[in-house]
């Protein structure tokens, strides 16, 4: 007989999720729908679209702006560094002119025409925003130079010693960056004491 009460202690599983059921059917039947509380959801659902959407709409539009802003500053970039080039040849024939002291007339004001569009040249650059970078002496920033080589100097260790390449950048976008040497060691060497 003890087994028999034992069994009825102990409820199905699939009864005691029924009971369940049943009781939070009942608890939602006394939670009374009313016209007011549906109107209410509607109304904070159809809020928090409207907040969604007024906010995407935001962004889109600063979006667009940026966009257009960097389009306007940034729209000639691809023909500024093929002017580059053109730059560079430039600086080259200047560098490599002789003296004017023993030189024709005719050869005289080929050079003058020469530097004379190089000026030039560099003064489009400055209306339009590129702006040269000639770091000599400056401390190595990867962010606007490129190292070519390392040389033990006496300079500080970091510090451009040699410019191959100038760069360039157009407003605050790289254009090109300086290729340079740096010094190595320098005065960061550890000092020896000779004295010991």
């Amino acid at each position: 007989m003890t087994e028999n009460n034992d069994k009825e202690e102990h409820t199905n599983p699939e009864e005691e999720l029924v009971d369940q059921l049943d009781n939070s059917e009942q608890e939602q039947a006394t939670d009374e729908v009313t016209p007011l509380s549906v109107a209410e959801d509607e109304i904070n659902d159809l809020r928090d679209k409207l907040l969604r959407a007024v906010a995407e709409t935001e962004n889109v539009r600063r979006r667009s702006e940026k966009e257009k802003a960097d389009t306007a500053n940034y729209a000639v970039t691809n023909f500024a560094r093929d002017m580059l080039a053109i730059n560079d040849s430039l600086s080259r024939a200047l560098e490599t002119l002789p003296d004017e002291g023993g030189l024709q007339d005719s050869v005289k004001n080929l050079i003058e025409g020469v530097k004379m569009t190089d000026r030039e040249l560099n003064n489009i650059f400055q209306r339009h925003g590129i702006i040269r970078i000639d770091p000599k002496g400056e401390t190595f920033d990867h962010n606007h130079h490129q190292a070519m080589f390392e040389s033990e100097t006496d300079d500080p260790d970091g510090t451009i010693i040699q410019v191959m390449q100038t760069g360039y950048k157009i407003k605050e976008r790289l254009l090109r960056p300086a290729m340079v040497g740096v010094s190595k060691g320098g005065n960061n060497k550890p000092h020896v004491d000779t004295k010991a």
